[in-house]
């Protein structure tokens, strides 16, 4: 029998633990734990968590967060713990991320199963240990170089990051949509978790972060224009990105997704497939 409750300050060094031993798959939960905190407000990253237990030992958690996203790390019923952690919070539910079978459980139990997503993908989950990021040959050649985004950089990145979120994640070209993923740019700017790939004078890629933690950090954000793909610019964002992290003490590097063409840049880097991931944004 799985006992459920609602989890506190005094239970955030026990989630941290748990979480931890699930690193790959529990990126958005850890990072925004660490940020965060346990204890919710109506601010972004704060959730309310909600924890399953077995003979007074943690087995999952699931995090009902201030936009609405459900973040899932309960390989033991999922769908007992998604439900109440919404009964928990009293809030509705704009989506859910998470291991995919976790995900599909979830989403059933909850009845929204049938409900309208704007995206619904199950996305292949890839991890690399750093010890074994491989170097592209134009980033070793300096062809490419890459730097952390300058000031003059930002509008072009703007640009770019609202372009991926159009491309991704299926969202709306809506003046929301565009200030929303400016604020998410400046962020990872700001916390020192974005690069760009330059060629002579002009950016050609941008890799970020959109989580990091001490012992690792999930990629997130990875664009090259369309009219500037196939020649390598991505592969050597990415693995100079890497290259700043691991000089952190980071040792691993994990990311989703489901793009052909990008899979073959993570795999020219090093990464190997996991397994899968879900990501459901309901309307």
């Amino acid at each position: 029998m799985i006992v459920s409750r609602k989890l506190g300050p005094s239970d955030q060094a026990a989630l941290e633990t748990f979480l931890k031993a699930h690193r790959d798959t529990s990126m958005f939960l850890r990072s925004n734990l660490s940020r965060a905190g346990i204890s919710y407000r109506p601010e972004p990253l704060h959730a309310d968590y909600t924890g399953g237990y077995r003979d007074l030992r943690l087995i999952g958690v699931v995090a009902h967060c201030w936009n609405g996203m459900l973040l899932l790390q309960a390989p033991e019923s999922a769908g007992e713990l998604a439900c109440a952690c919404v009964r928990h919070s009293g809030r509705p539910v704009t989506g859910f991320i998470g291991p995919v079978d976790q995900v599909r459980e979830a989403r059933a139990a909850l009845d929204l199963h049938d409900a309208p997503a704007a995206m619904e993908d199950d996305e292949s989950l890839w991890g690399l240990d750093l010890v074994d990021l491989v170097i592209p040959e134009i980033l070793q050649s300096g062809a490419v170089t890459v730097r952390p985004p300058r000031a003059e950089d930002r509008d072009l990145l703007c640009d770019w990051r609202f372009a991926y979120v159009i491309e991704t994640l299926n969202s709306s070209d809506s003046l929301e949509t565009r200030q929303h993923s400016a604020r998410v740019l400046d962020q990872q700017i700001a916390d020192g978790n974005a690069w760009v790939a330059v060629e002579g004078e002009r950016p050609v890629s941008l890799s970020a972060f959109n989580a990091a933690l001490p012992d690792i950090v999930q990629l997130g954000g990875i664009y090259t224009p369309p009219e500037l793909r196939g020649r390598g610019y991505a592969k050597a964002a990415v693995a100079a990105s890497l290259l700043a992290a691991k000089e952190r003490g980071v040792t691993r590097a994990v990311l989703f997704t489901s793009n052909p063409s990008a899979v073959r840049s993570y795999e020219a880097v090093g990464f190997r497939r996991l397994g899968d991931y879900g990501v459901v944004l309901l309307r």
